[in-house]
């Protein structure tokens, strides 16, 4: 496992999110703390990314800004890409 920062920039402020590379087999998925919400970015078919939370039932995964986390996946796809 490689554990790395994915930096963003969201709403004028830099933020950086810590982040953890898994690879199982032929595939690989990134999770990454979001404030305390772990949502895991999984690649699809066409290699987007699709983003997940890991646990749906933490009490701050209802106040998790969509837009952030797609900021995030445009991140990480522009590195992957």
């Amino acid at each position: 496992m490689s554990d790395f920062e994915i930096p963003v920039t969201w709403k004028g402020k830099d933020l950086s999110f810590p982040a953890q590379l898994q690879q199982t087999g032929y595939t690989h998925r990134i999770l990454v703390d979001v404030d305390g919400v772990e949502v895991a970015l999984e690649p699809d078919e066409s290699r987007n990314y699709r983003a997940i939370l890991v646990n749906p039932d933490h009490p701050d995964a209802g106040k998790m800004d969509v837009g952030l986390i797609a900021a995030i996946v445009e991140v990480v796809e522009s590195v992957v890409k």
